[in-house]
């Protein structure tokens, strides 16, 4: 009996493979890895700010990408827990900075999220950058 069941499931995974290839899905994206260079951790910037974001990549190791592989950043307010406010475009996965005007939404507890991924064929990969919190506070500017 176990031997049948091995059977049908090794036919219905090659069924499935090459259904995938014959309907044109794409390819699974590229394992990637990102760190944030900037801002560091204890950094403090202020709202209203204009503000260097940088990142490296371990996208020099993998050579070509889908075209449908792509890149985003999130803000945390509360240290990691929520990530409530996206605040880069869907960008080329080859990015390393991004220009970022600092909301005016102080915390001591910010956070950013690298997302990678292709969507809508695969789900992002979500990279918490747990090592680099920081603080937003008020310019006093109106």
């Amino acid at each position: 009996m176990k031997t049948i069941a091995g059977f049908v499931v090794t036919l219905f995974l090659l069924a499935f493979a090459f259904t995938s290839r014959m309907l044109g899905l794409p390819q699974p994206p590229p394992d990637i890895s990102y760190k944030l260079i900037s801002p560091k951790a204890g950094e403090v910037l202020y709202t209203g700010q204009t503000f260097r974001v940088e990142w490296e990549s371990s996208i020099s190791v993998v050579g070509h990408l889908p075209a449908y592989c792509e890149m985003e950043l999130w803000l945390s307010l509360d240290g990691g827990r929520t990530f409530i406010r996206q605040i880069t475009p869907s960008m080329d996965p080859r990015a390393t900075f991004f220009n970022w005007i600092v909301p005016n939404m102080p915390t001591n507890s910010a956070l950013l999220e690298i997302c990678y991924g292709g969507e809508p064929f695969y789900p992002d990969a979500l990279m918490p950058q747990t090592a680099s919190p920081f603080v937003i506070r008020d310019s006093g500017v109106q």
